[in-house]
């Protein structure tokens, strides 16, 4: 079953021109409170933060702090609803990054403008900086996201600029992948 999926299931998701994800219905269900628009932009706005955290298939504790920070400012969360949805993308994402990464990432893109994908953008990078090192796989997931939510390659260059200092790539030639 997709994230989508379970966002139909529910009498708020009735519109079966949205197709939701399994993972982002699932994190949407923890923010049950929030307007549905609002849950369901933040829940795939956390999974993606989880995509390219764990594109190295590890996510340290720091990775996860500042992930929970950017979703409790970006949700106006406190702290441990903040916790628990990422813990849930992580979840969601180690179960079914798979088959869900392109999915979830076509949906933010549909609901996202230019400026919160590009915030997004800015977001995963934060994190994935967050133990001091970009890895150069983490680096390539993170374009590979920037261009399933048809970020123009110069665009993507100034977010990717901005944590220039954090790029194995360019700090060892790569070897610290």
């Amino acid at each position: 079953m997709s994230l989508f999926d379970l966002f139909r299931r529910g009498p708020r998701f009735k519109d079966p021109s949205s197709p939701e994800t399994a993972t982002v219905r699932k994190i949407i269900e923890a923010l049950d409170q929030m307007e549905p628009a609002r849950a369901k932009f933040l829940a795939a706005f956390a999974y993606l933060l989880s995509r390219g955290a764990r594109a190295d298939l590890e996510i340290s504790p720091e990775e996860t702090g500042v992930m929970e920070r950017i979703v409790s400012r970006q949700g106006g969360l406190p702290d441990e609803q903040a916790a628990f949805v990422i813990q849930l993308a992580k979840t969601q994402n180690i179960l079914f990054g798979g088959t869900e990464n392109y999915l979830v990432t076509r949906e933010f893109n549909a609901i996202a403008t230019h400026e919160e994908k590009m915030h997004l953008l800015d977001c995963i990078y934060a994190v994935a900086a967050a133990d001091g090192s970009v890895s150069t796989v983490e680096d390539n997931e993170i374009s590979q996201i920037a261009d399933e939510l048809r970020i123009e390659h110069p665009d993507f260059i100034s977010v990717r600029t901005r944590y220039r200092e954090h790029l194995a790539v360019l700090k060892d030639g790569g070897q610290n992948d």
